[in-house]
Formats: structure tokens, sequence, C-alpha cells
């Protein structure tokens, strides 16, 4: 039986959805409460099994390489200084797991990226996580997903049902029913401007057979100026099975300037440490509001 070893998250988007923050801070790198979100994406990743990660940078991202890396020197001062907790959590990020980093040199979308990776994940299934996705949820989204694919063998993609008026935004897909929670994809569109197949949204969570890498390949300019994954999967369905799951969890687009904030909000209100303090502020902050 084939299993997943490896992940990718592309993480080489310009993000301009948040500038001029992200002109020199990656929009990966802006924290959710203490942790940068492509911390959280690891840690999906790492839950769910997976050790070896690759990251697709550009050349403005080298801040993500440094987050992951050894630091030497600021573990040498908090030991020095006895800040034993701040050490430990520090520790913790360069040891999760082995890091791999794939400069993406023309920025040609999401999938390009993954398409940049196909020598080191080889002929074998993979996993993709946005860096921009957050998900909250008891048993990891990937984990979910990883369940599913040890009982198909055959790829499948996140996906959760959105407002009409949300379509838009999102890659669509359209298949056949299954079971309660997984459908047989049928047809797929990226970003439909009009008379979209469902409100089934594609939430940035992939686990893809290699093949996918042949369509890449061959995959011309699509919208937005860039190769889009959609359109991959769109080919991969007419050979082989392409699984949509309805995962279980809460999605925070962190992306977005709305979703970031919300992410912010509704995780500190369940950090242990700041919950309660932070509460009585949102409290007191809406009393006010309303006066």
């Amino acid at each position: 039986m084939k299993t997943i070893r490896k992940a990718v998250i592309p993480a080489a988007g310009l993000g301009t959805r948040f500038l001029p923050a992200t002109k020199a801070i990656p929009k990966e790198m802006l924290p959710i409460v203490d942790k940068p979100a492509i911390q959280y994406i690891v840690e999906e990743a790492v839950q769910s099994g997976i050790r070896d990660i690759y990251i697709v940078i550009g050349d403005n991202k080298r801040s993500i390489q440094q987050h992951f890396d050894k630091n030497s020197e600021i573990e040498i001062i908090l030991r020095e200084r006895h800040k034993l907790e701040s050490l430990r959590l520090i520790e913790e990020i360069s040891s999760l797991a082995t890091i791999h980093y794939v400069v993406q040199k023309q920025a040609l979308g999401l999938g390009h990226a993954i398409w940049c990776t196909r020598k080191f994940i080889g002929n074998e299934p993979f996993a993709v996580l946005l860096g921009d996705m957050v998900i909250d949820s008891q048993v990891p989204c990937l984990q979910q997903l990883i369940h599913v694919y040890n009982e198909t063998q055959s790829s499948v993609i996140a996906v959760q049902r959105v407002d009409w008026s949300e379509t838009s935004k999102f890659g669509i897909v359209q298949g056949k029913q299954v079971s309660e929670k997984l459908t047989l994809v049928t047809d797929l569109v990226e970003k439909p401007q009009e008379a979209p197949p469902s409100n089934m949204a594609i939430i940035g969570r992939y686990i893809l057979e290699p093949k996918i890498f042949e369509f890449l390949e061959e995959m011309r300019i699509g919208i937005g100026g860039e190769i889009q994954l959609t359109d991959a999967l769109q080919q991969l369905i007419q050979e082989q099975p392409l699984g949509a799951y309805q995962y279980e969890g809460k999605l925070y687009d962190v992306g977005d300037k709305l979703g970031f904030l919300q992410a912010n909000v509704e995780f500190a209100v369940k950090n242990d440490n700041l919950s309660e303090k932070f509460k009585l502020f949102l409290h007191k902050f809406m009393g006010s509001t309303e006066e």
C-alpha cells in the first residue's frame, strides 16, 4: 500500500492583499497570536505523520527559512538568561521536521509552484498544504485526508460548502456522492464568475498522485496569468479518480485581512495565557462601541 511521506507547502506568493506589510514580510510569516501562520501549517503536517516537508519560496521569502532553521545565538542568550520556556519553544521549531526549500524563480501560480518540486517528490503520492489556509480541527485536516487516501489509494482534496455568493473566490468541484462526506469529482472550475457547478469549494489541502506533474508540465497560463492547479486536476480526472472530502474543522483564510483578524481573535480567546484577559478586553471594547 502506498503511503504519504512528503508534503509541499507553496509559500512563494506576493501577498499583495496585505501590502504594505508584505513588502518586506512574507504573508505566511504574519503572526496568528504568537506564531507565524506557516508554523501552524507545518505543525499540521507533522501531526499528520509527515516529517519530510518542501516549502516553495520566492527570492524574498528567506525569513521563512530563518524561522525554521536553528539559531544558536538566540538559544545561548535564552539559556544564559534562564528563559527556559522560551528556549524550549525555539528549539522545538527547528526540530519539527526535515524541511527543504525550493525556490520558485517565476511567480507563475500554485500549479507552477507544485511543479517545481517534481524532482524531489519523485514517483510517489504527496500532500499539499497552502501556506495561508489555517484549519483549526480536533483531528488535523491533512490526517483526515490521509485516512481517506489509505482507503481509496487515489488523489483526494479537502472541500467545504460555501455561500453561493462566495464561489467566485474558490476552485469549485462537482461530482457524484460516494458517501456522506466523500464525492467522486467529475468537474472542476477555478473561480467561476457565473453559473458555478456547485458551492463545494477547494480549501487548500490535497493529496495527489505523481501523475499530476505530467499535466502541470503541459499546462498553459490560465486565470490570473498563472498556471492553475485546478486546470491540471481537471485533466487528472480524465485518467484517475479524484475524491473531494468534506473535512471537519474551521478554515481561516489568513491571506485575507478579515480572515487574518478572525483567526487572531479566535485563537487568542482559546489561548490559555490570554483567554480571560482578552475576553474581558473584548467585552469592554464591544460595550464602548455600543454607547
